[in-house]
């Protein structure tokens, strides 16, 4: 059994395509799989949410949603607001673990970036990945901004001791610029790694055989797929 915490450098970035491609890989190998998001926000009951979509994208059936704000906010300014109690991450990491009894691997993607507010106490992603000693994934833009957000997430995990577990590019541009070329070798380098993925753009909404291709191709194998980075940067065409 694992368990896999996803984190973005902001919001927008992918997060929920890239556990939906983890999950579909994972299910795809026969294993077990459950998919957690602690918090939804910007989303009314009864409205589809993130985790919809990694069900419409990966086929995974076990997924828990303990929480939902109706307004596009971080969870803690969410419940504030609507004036509803916070989620409870301890709770939510009493129920990953309990899940990770049962399955082989456990997907919690986050709100946002690592370090916003899930209550008032300040509690963030990065403390309940603390809590559950696990490894955290970053979903990174390709473009300009994404170096400073991804450094700055990378600096608070390992301030916090926790283990990454590795960059994946959400969201990779069919005709990337110069910027976006760039950008890959000082992510590895921000990273002290080989990249682990970067998926296409447009990923989010193919069907369920073409995003399997797509996160195949798109993940390294470490996180099940064959995404190869060195193969990935002889496409990238760097002048000089």
């Amino acid at each position: 059994m694992s368990i896999l915490v996803v984190t973005g450098t902001d919001t927008g970035v992918g997060k929920t395509v890239v556990t939906a491609a983890l999950a579909a890989l994972a299910l795809e190998r026969g294993s077990t799989v459950a998919v957690v998001k602690p918090a939804q926000t910007g989303v009314a009951a009864g409205e589809p949410g993130d985790l919809d979509d990694v069900i419409r994208l990966s086929g995974v059936t076990t997924t828990f949603e303990p929480a939902r704000f109706p307004d596009p906010l971080s969870p803690a300014a969410a419940a504030r607001v609507a004036g509803l109690p916070p989620v409870s991450l301890t709770s939510v990491a009493t129920l990953v673990e309990e899940l990770a009894e049962s399955n082989r691997l456990v997907i919690v993607e986050g709100a946002g970036g690592l370090l916003v507010r899930f209550d008032e106490e300040g509690s963030t992603l990065a403390d309940l990945a603390y809590e559950l000693r696990a490894p955290v994934l970053v979903v990174a833009r390709a473009g300009l901004g994404t170096l400073n957000h991804t450094a700055l997430t990378l600096e608070a995990m390992a301030g916090r001791g926790l283990d990454p577990a590795g960059v994946v590019i959400g969201s990779w541009p069919a005709e990337p610029g110069l910027a976006e070329r760039c950008n890959v070798a000082d992510l590895e380098m921000l990273a002290a790694r080989p990249l682990a993925g970067a998926l296409p753009e447009g990923a989010g909404v193919l069907d369920r055989p073409a995003f399997a291709r797509a996160a195949r191709a798109g993940l390294a194998p470490v996180l099940g797929g064959a995404f190869d980075p060195a193969v990935f940067r002889t496409t990238l065409k760097l002048p000089g």
